[in-house]
């Protein structure tokens, strides 16, 4: 064997690698099912258990649907973000806190199937810990899809840009301690925040305005249209932004990988 036989012919993708990389993460979820699947389902009924006591017998609705209802898709894609948020950023901080993340970066792979290998893996998390919860949550209450597209997109990108942002702060953290940081002054205000349990048309007008520029709002908004066909934003500019801010992540992770900041040293 030459040197350079374990590298796919230039510009071509080494899927061994990558399909390696996917495997390995989603097997190490897996072992933990308990903490992935169960716990996120436990949590979201919780929260709709406690705002159905607290509002729901008031008969209170957002237009026609029951509260209870309307807060399901903001339930649902509430835990599929912390999941690929957590995914992504513990797997390779945890990587870079034993030192062996040279075991990850030494086989022939390029930044590019490094950063999908990641980001792939925490988006089927998400992806699977929004359908366990959906589930749970159809024992309880009528849940109904008004546009399949809207739901699959949304729960697609919110898993996808979560990874992202998942890689980057694990990048750029020196210890765990950073993560949670980051995860619990940024990530989840700005979840809670963009209108999760509510809908940002009951805020006043000043306070609408700077929601709009919380992407999160664009994917509890347009993951909701998809459930019950109301949104409060722009679709269209919610679909383009979205893209582009996937795009913009998965550079930055690319550029992060290649330049090895704070991964070789």
């Amino acid at each position: 064997m030459q040197i350079g036989d374990t590298r796919p012919r230039r510009g071509q993708w080494n899927m061994l690698g990558t399909w390696a990389l996917y495997k390995r993460e989603v097997l190490r979820f897996f072992k933990i099912s308990g903490q992935t699947f169960v716990a996120p389902v436990i949590t979201a009924l919780l929260f709709l258990a406690i705002f159905s006591l607290a509002f729901a017998g008031q008969g209170r609705s957002i237009g026609d649907i029951p509260f209870v209802r309307f807060l399901v898709p903001g339930l649902t894609l509430m835990a599929v973000m912390t999941a690929s948020f957590a995914n992504a950023s513990f797997s390779l901080m945890f990587e870079k806190v034993v030192e062996t993340i040279v075991d990850t970066l030494m086989p022939p792979m390029t930044p590019a199937e490094l950063t999908a290998g990641y980001v792939l893996s925490s988006t089927t998390r998400g992806f699977l810990v929004g359908l366990m919860v959906i589930i749970g949550m159809a024992v309880f209450t009528d849940i109904q899809i008004y546009s399949l597209f809207f739901v699959l997109f949304h729960a697609i990108a919110a898993s996808m840009l979560m990874a992202l942002l998942g890689l980057i702060v694990a990048i750029w953290a020196d210890k765990i301690d950073h993560v949670a940081s980051v995860n619990n002054f940024v990530i989840l205000p700005f979840t809670f925040l963009s209108g999760t349990f509510y809908s940002i048309e009951h805020l006043p007008e000043t306070f609408q305005k700077i929601a709009h520029f919380n992407p999160f709002f664009y994917l509890i908004d347009g993951f909701r249209y998809g459930f019950l066909g109301l949104h409060d934003g722009s679709l269209t500019t919610g679909i383009v932004l979205l893209t582009v801010l996937i795009a913009i992540s998965w550079a930055a992770c690319i550029k992060l990988f290649a330049s090895g900041y704070k991964l070789k040293s």
